[in-house]
C-alpha cells in the first residue's frame, strides 16, 4: 500500500494554519495531489497562496473559524490539522481546533509520515541547504530518477518547491528529497539513506539558547542516519561521532570530493570536480558563487551514490537555474546588475557579496539589507557589521520581526554603527524608490529574509525604465 493510501485510510481533510510557508506549501501540494481536501490559513496573501488557490486549495486571510471549511468543521474524525510553530498564541482558528479534539500534528511530523518508507535523502544546515537539496533534486530527475521532492524554495527549473514522483507500486524505488529544518528540531522525524550537512553555524539562539544545544540537535540528526547509509559532511564538522553511517567529506577545495581547477568564465564559474573514484571534467554553472560550488560537490556526492552518471551530472549542474531568491539575476546588461538573495546570517551574506565581488571585481556594489528578527540581529551584530562591510554602499531597513516582539536596544541604527563603511543610511521602505532614483547604480543587491522580496519587483520596474529609452 502506497504512503498515500496509508493516510487515506485515516485522514479525508487536512487543514494548514500557516499554509503560506515554504515546507507548509509544499506538504500542502503533495495532500493536493494525492486526492486529499485541502485548505489553510495564512495571515496575508503572497504569489504562494495565490499559486495554492489556483490549484484548487481553499486558503482563508481571517482567523475566524467561521472562515474554515464546513467539510472541515463537520468531521473533527477524519481531518488532520497541520500547523507551524510560528503560529502566534491566540489564533482563534488554532484554539477552536484545540478545543474540539482535532488531531494536530507540526509539519516535521507529517513530512516524517510521509517520507517514512521512501529513499530519502536529507539535506540539512543552518545555511546552504536549499540551494543544495533542490540542486540535488534536479540531478535526479533530469537523469530520469523517480524522485519525489519537498524543498524550501521556489526552484526556477520547475517553478514549484514540490517535486512528485512516477506512479509506483514500489516506494523503495522513489527518491525522496527532503530539506531537513534544523529550526524547532524539526529534522528530528526524519530517518534518512542518504544525508549532507552544509554547516552548523551559531542560529536560531532564540529556540536553542546556545551554539552547543544546537550543535547536538545536529548530531541528533546524523545519528538517525540508517547505518547502512551515509553522511555527506562538509569538511571540519564534527559530527562524524554521532552516527553509524559511512561518513565522507566534502569542501571547496579539500576531502574526499573537492573542485579543481577554479575559475571564472564569461561571468561562470567553472570547474573540475574530483570524487574518490574520478573526476568530472569542466562542469560549468550558470548560478555562480564559491558556496553553490560548495553546493555542488556535495549534491553531485549525493547523485553519485545514487547511481547517476558523472556526465548526467555535468549536464545537470549546467542547466540548473536556481532558487528563487538564492543568488537570482533580476536584471543583468552591460550596464547595471541587480540580484536578489535570501541571505540573513553573516556567514551568507559574507559569502554572498564575496561572491558578487569575484564576479564584478571593478564595479561599485550598493547593497539593501533588511535585518530577520531581533534576536538574530543581537545575537551576531558584530558579524553582521563585518559582512556587510563588503559592499562599497549599504541601505540598512528596519528589523523584520516575523514572530518576536521588539528587544530593547535591538535595532538597525545599532546595526549601522558597526558597520565601517563610509557612505551608509538607514532608510524606510517608502523612500527607498526615491533614493535609487537619485544616485547611479552599477551592481545593486537586495539581501534578506523577511518581506524585501515585496520590494523587488518595483526597484526593478524603476530600474529597467532608463534602459527602455
Amino acid at each position: 500500500m502506497s504512503d498515500s493510501q496509508n493516510l487515506k485510510s485515516t485522514w479525508k481533510n487536512v487543514f494548514f494554519v500557516g499554509i503560506g510557508g515554504i515546507g507548509m506549501s509544499a506538504l500542502a501540494r503533495w495532500f493536493n495531489t494525492n486526492g486529499f481536501a485541502v485548505g489553510g490559513y495564512d495571515r496575508t496573501p503572497t504569489p504562494l497562496t495565490r499559486a495554492l488557490e489556483s490549484e484548487g486549495i481553499t486558503v482563508c486571510y481571517d482567523d475566524a473559524v467561521e472562515q474554515i471549511p464546513e467539510a472541515v468543521l463537520q468531521d473533527t474524525v477524519k481531518t488532520l490539522i497541520v500547523y507551524t510553530p510560528a503560529i502566534p498564541a491566540g489564533h482563534r482558528q488554532m484554539e477552536y481546533f484545540k478545543d474540539q479534539g482535532y488531531t494536530l500534528q507540526k509539519r516535521s511530523q507529517v513530512l516524517g509520515w510521509i517520507t517514512q518508507n521512501l529513499r530519502t535523502v536529507g539535506v540539512a544546515g543552518t545555511h546552504g541547504k536549499t540551494t543544495t537539496s533542490s540542486m540535488v533534486a534536479h540531478l535526479l530527475r533530469a537523469s530520469g530518477v523517480n524522485c519525489t521532492a519537498f524543498l524550501g524554495g521556489i526552484t526556477q527549473n520547475y517553478g514549484t518547491n514540490f517535486l512528485l514522483n512516477e506512479p509506483t507500486e514500489k516506494a523503495d524505488e522513489v527518491v525522496c528529497v527532503v530539506e531537513a529544518d534544523e529550526f524547532d528540531r524539526s529534522f528530528l522525524t526524519l530517518h534518512p539513506d542518504l544525508a549532507i550537512v552544509t554547516s552548523t553555524d551559531a542560529d536560531h539562539l532564540d529556540i536553542y539558547g546556545e551554539h552547543g544545544a544546537l550543535l547536538e540537535s545536529f548530531r541528533d540528526f546524523v545519528g538517525q542516519i540508517k547505518p547502512e547509509g551515509v553522511l555527506f559532511m562538509r569538511e571540519g564538522l564534527e559530527l562524524a561521532a554521532g552516527t553509524k553511517a559511512e561518513v565522507l567529506e566534502y569542501s571547496l577545495q579539500t576531502g574526499n570530493y573537492r573542485s579543481k581547477n577554479l575559475r571564472i568564465e564569461n561571468a561562470r564559474f567553472v570547474f573540475d570536480i574530483i570524487y574518490p573514484d574520478g573526476e568530472i571534467k569542466d562542469v560549468s554553472m550558470r548560478v555562480p558563487g564559491y558556496h553553490n560550488v560548495e553546493n555542488a560537490i556535495a549534491a553531485s556526492a549525493a547523485a553519485l551514490r545514487l547511481g547517476v552518471s558523472p556526465d548526467r551530472i555535468r549536464d545537470g549542474l549546467a542547466s540548473y537555474r536556481g532558487v528563487k531568491r538564492r543568488f537570482e539575476y533580476v536584471i543583468e546588461t552591460e550596464d547595471l546588475t541587480f540580484i536578489d538573495d535570501y541571505a540573513h546570517h553573516p556567514t551568507e551574506i559574507e559569502a554572498f557579496l564575496t561572491s558578487v565581488r569575484a564576479l564584478y571585481p571593478n564595479r561599485h556594489i550598493t547593497a539593501i539589507f533588511q535585518p530577520h528578527l531581533f534576536t538574530r540581529t543581537r545575537d551576531f551584530a558584530e558579524g553582521f557589521a563585518t559582512s556587510l562591510g563588503l559592499a562599497d554602499r549599504l541601505f540598512l531597513l528596519e528589523i523584520y520581526p516575523a514572530r518576536e516582539q521588539p528587544i530593547a536596544g535591538v535595532n538597525s541604527q545599532m546595526l549601522l554603527e558597526k558597520v565601517k563603511l563610509g557612505d551608509k543610511e538607514i532608510i524606510s521602505n517608502e523612500n527607498l524608490l526615491r533614493k535609487l532614483e537619485r544616485i547611479d547604480i552599477e551592481v545593486l543587491v537586495t539581501i534578506g529574509a523577511g518581506d524585501i522580496d515585496r520590494l523587488v519587483p518595483d526597484i526593478a520596474q524603476l530600474l529597467k525604465a532608463p534602459l527602455a529609452n
